[in-house]
Protein backbone atom coordinates (compact mmCIF):
# COMPACT_ATOMS: atom_id res chain seq x y z
CA UNK A 1 0.00 0.00 0.00
CA UNK A 2 2.76 2.46 0.90
CA UNK A 3 4.67 1.66 -2.30
CA UNK A 4 1.54 2.32 -4.36
CA UNK A 5 0.92 5.63 -2.63
CA UNK A 6 4.55 6.71 -3.01
CA UNK A 7 4.42 5.81 -6.71
CA UNK A 8 1.21 7.81 -7.14
CA UNK A 9 2.73 10.86 -5.40
CA UNK A 10 5.89 10.58 -7.53
CA UNK A 11 3.79 10.29 -10.69
CA UNK A 12 1.84 13.41 -9.71
CA UNK A 13 5.08 15.30 -9.23
CA UNK A 14 6.40 14.12 -12.59
CA UNK A 15 3.14 15.14 -14.24
CA UNK A 16 3.30 18.59 -12.63
CA UNK A 17 6.86 19.11 -13.86
CA UNK A 18 5.82 18.03 -17.37
CA UNK A 19 2.83 20.40 -17.39
CA UNK A 20 5.01 23.29 -16.22
CA UNK A 21 7.46 22.60 -19.04
CA UNK A 22 4.55 22.59 -21.51
CA UNK A 23 3.31 25.93 -20.16
CA UNK A 24 6.79 27.45 -20.44
CA UNK A 25 7.11 26.15 -24.01
CA UNK A 26 3.68 27.58 -24.88
CA UNK A 27 4.71 31.00 -23.60
CA UNK A 28 7.97 30.83 -25.57
CA UNK A 29 6.00 29.94 -28.73
CA UNK A 30 3.76 33.02 -28.53
CA UNK A 31 4.17 35.77 -31.09
CA UNK A 32 5.54 39.06 -29.76
CA UNK A 33 2.09 40.66 -29.83
CA UNK A 34 0.47 37.77 -27.96
CA UNK A 35 3.31 37.70 -25.45
CA UNK A 36 2.84 41.41 -24.78
CA UNK A 37 -0.91 40.84 -24.30
CA UNK A 38 -0.19 38.05 -21.81
CA UNK A 39 2.32 40.18 -19.92
CA UNK A 40 -0.18 43.04 -19.81
CA UNK A 41 -2.81 40.76 -18.29
CA UNK A 42 -0.42 39.46 -15.61
CA UNK A 43 1.56 42.65 -14.88
CA UNK A 44 -0.08 43.38 -11.50
CA UNK A 45 2.21 43.31 -8.47
CA UNK A 46 2.98 41.00 -6.88
CA UNK A 47 3.46 39.29 -10.22
CA UNK A 48 2.10 35.79 -10.66
CA UNK A 49 4.19 32.89 -11.92
CA UNK A 50 2.74 33.23 -15.41
CA UNK A 51 3.53 36.94 -15.35
CA UNK A 52 7.10 36.17 -14.34
CA UNK A 53 7.42 33.68 -17.19
CA UNK A 54 6.05 36.21 -19.67
CA UNK A 55 8.42 38.95 -18.49
CA UNK A 56 11.42 36.61 -18.62
CA UNK A 57 10.53 35.70 -22.21
CA UNK A 58 10.08 39.38 -23.06
CA UNK A 59 13.54 40.13 -21.65
CA UNK A 60 14.99 37.29 -23.70
CA UNK A 61 13.43 38.77 -26.84
CA UNK A 62 14.38 42.32 -25.82
CA UNK A 63 10.80 43.64 -25.98
CA UNK A 64 8.80 45.57 -23.39
CA UNK A 65 5.31 46.83 -22.68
Amino acid sequence: MLKTRMKRVADRGDHAVQRLAEIEASIADLSNEDLLDLADIFKAEPRSTIGDMAFVEMARRNISL
